[in-house]
């Protein structure tokens, strides 16, 4: 996967799974995995013990990255859109 279908600073809505229908900003993104990494949406726990970086341990919550699509249209350009409904993605 050499080109992102979605850039960071993007705002997206979430098509499928638990958290369908939430918007949020692209934080990073992941080209190797053809994922995205969306602030606020799709949080784990992750337990975490104390070290030098981190000097208080616990549950810390971290963002989950997921994956994106694209489609190419009748003229050969490529659009940035949702995969499922196939709407374009609008920059925020």
């Amino acid at each position: 996967m050499a080109d992102a279908h979605v850039r960071r600073g993007d705002t997206v809505a979430v098509i499928a799974g638990k958290e369908r229908g939430k918007r949020g900003k692209v934080l990073r993104v992941l080209l190797t995995d053809g994922r995205v990494l969306v602030e606020k949406v799709n949080m784990v726990k992750k337990h975490q013990r104390p070290t030098q970086k981190l000097r208080q341990g616990g549950i810390i919550e971290r963002d989950k990255p997921v994956r994106t699509g694209v489609k190419t249209l009748a003229d050969g350009r490529k659009l940035r859109v949702c995969r499922r409904c196939g709407e374009p993605i609008d920059k925020g």
